[in-house]
Order: C-alpha cells, then structure tokens, then sequence
C-alpha cells in the first residue's frame, strides 16, 4: 500500500493542474509552482517506525508473557499504538492472548518461522561435508534441498572445478515434480498431501516433464522402492540430476541430497546405479549425523 501511494503521488496519474495555481496577470511563472508532495517518504517513514516498534514488542514479549500496561511501559511506547501493533501481530500469528483481556505472549506462527530457519541452518551445516564428498568423487556439482511451502527450497551447493559450471540454485524454489529431489521428498510424503499436490496445476519445464498425476504416483512407488531418482533432462534440456531421500528415525524425508551436472557429461559413461547408490549414501549418513 504505500507503494501505490508512493508512485501515485510521483507519476502520471497525479494530474499536473493541481501542482500549480491559477496563472495571474503580472505574476512569476516561479512563484505559481507549488512545492512537490511529501506525503510517499512519510508514509515510508511511518511504516519503518510501525516496524520497529512491533520488533520492540516482540523483544518485551520474548522475556515471558505480559498485558498492554505492562508492554507499553517496558517498551516505552504510548499504550495506544502497542495496543494497535498488538492488533497485527496477533493476526499475522506472531503474538496471541490466551483468553480475552489476558496477558499476550509469542504466537505459535512466529515460533514455527523461527523452528524452521534454525532446522534449516542445522541441515546445512551438517550437509556440506557430505556435499564435497559427493562432488570430490563424481566430479559435478551436488546440493542439499527441502521441502518449504510446497516448494522445493534448495539451501546450499558445492560447485565442481570444472570451465563449463551449471549454475547455482542456492535459494531458488521449484516445484516437487519438476526436480528430482522433488520427487525423493514427494515420495515420503503421506498419502493425503501427495494427492493434495497432484490435483493441483502441474506445469511442465521441458517436453520431457512428466505432469500426468498417475504417472507421477507410479514414479514415486519406484523412487520408495529404489531410494533415489534420475532425472534426465526433465527441468532444463541441458541438465541432467540424481537425488536420494534424507530420513529420519521416523521415517520422514526431511531433505535430500542431489548431484547434477550437463546433460553432454552426466552421467557419461558411468554408471547410473553406481553415482546414485553413492548419493544415497551420503543422504543416509547425513540421516545418522542429524539424529
């Protein structure tokens, strides 16, 4: 929102007529300009200052529970706007009062969104050395990936030393049934949220993408009964990739590990078995260190 306030002010749809008065005989053309509004840098300064008064609060709340009094006076704030930045927070998940009139404390949305940037720090962590092992021995660039809001978030690679390099995903987001490590983390999944993601729009990437939902579940029996999945030239026609599940003592795939490179190179002339039986591997050790 003030975005669009912001640019309505600065371009064309502010009509030029209102920035300037009516001409009058034998007066300046400088002294009939009016200034240019303001109002887009002070809607941008108040939504700082909303910012980092709702951080304060948090900070406050992080101690332990406590009522508006309370929080406006250890935050310093006037105990209307912490009562309003409260209104918020509460509705974004990231605070919530027990019962009505009661003390607030931090919201289960906020504690979940902490949870999970910590798990993800851990998964890298404890990856990367099994990512140099992988790239060490097959010769082209590995990865560790999770599933993130339905989506396939890669959080680290480790680039082979090589003059042709397939870019990095670090950070990108692409949907399950597009990559293999999409396909290794779907297959774990239970049998409710597998059907919820194939009824949805399946997008292909590539003539090779497979999009059909039936066909996707019989590929998926196959990645549970072999422990990892080949991709060939499915996301990007210049690139093929291996992946293998990472599990938990519970039986849940929190993760995998990938190895991809060229499609002109790999796998070449190896093995496929053979460079997938080491990605599962790893992913298995990385399995036991994460326990």
């Amino acid at each position: 929102m003030v975005g669009r306030i912001d640019l309505h002010w600065l371009g064309s749809p502010l009509d030029r007529s209102s920035r300037c008065d009516t001409p009058n005989e034998g007066q300046p053309a400088a002294r009939r300009i009016r200034p240019e509004p303001k109002l887009g840098r002070e809607f941008l300064m108040s939504g700082v200052q909303s910012i980092e008064r709702a951080f304060i609060i948090l900070r406050v709340l992080a101690a332990g529970p406590a009522g508006v009094t309370e929080l406006a006076d250890r935050a310093e704030l006037p105990k209307s706007t912490v009562y309003r930045l409260l209104g918020a927070l509460e509705a974004a998940q990231a605070v919530e009062q027990v019962e009505a009139g009661g003390v607030y404390s931090l919201g289960q949305g906020l504690t979940d969104l902490v949870g999970a940037a910590a798990w993800s720090h851990v998964l890298t962590s404890a990856a990367r050395p099994y990512l140099w092992e992988l790239t060490e021995q097959i010769g082209e660039t590995s990865g560790v990936s999770q599933l993130d809001q339905g989506q396939i978030l890669y959080l680290e690679h480790f680039e082979a030393d090589d003059e042709i390099q397939v870019r990095s995903w670090t950070g990108a987001r692409i949907e399950p049934h597009q990559v293999a490590s999409g396909l290794v983390v779907l297959a774990g999944q239970d049998k409710q949220k597998v059907n919820e993601y194939l009824t949805g729009e399946l997008e292909a990437s590539t003539p090779q993408s497979m999009t059909d939902p039936a066909a996707i579940r019989r590929r998926l029996e196959e990645v549970r009964n072999d422990g990892f999945c080949w991709m060939f030239e499915e996301f990007d026609e210049q690139l093929n990739s291996v992946a293998a599940p990472v599990v938990n003592p519970k039986g849940e795939t929190v993760a995998a590990l990938h190895v991809h490179g060229p499609a002109f190179r790999f796998p070449g002339e190896e093995n496929p078995d053979a460079i997938a039986g080491l990605v599962r591997d790893a992913a298995d050790r990385l399995a036991k260190q994460l326990t």
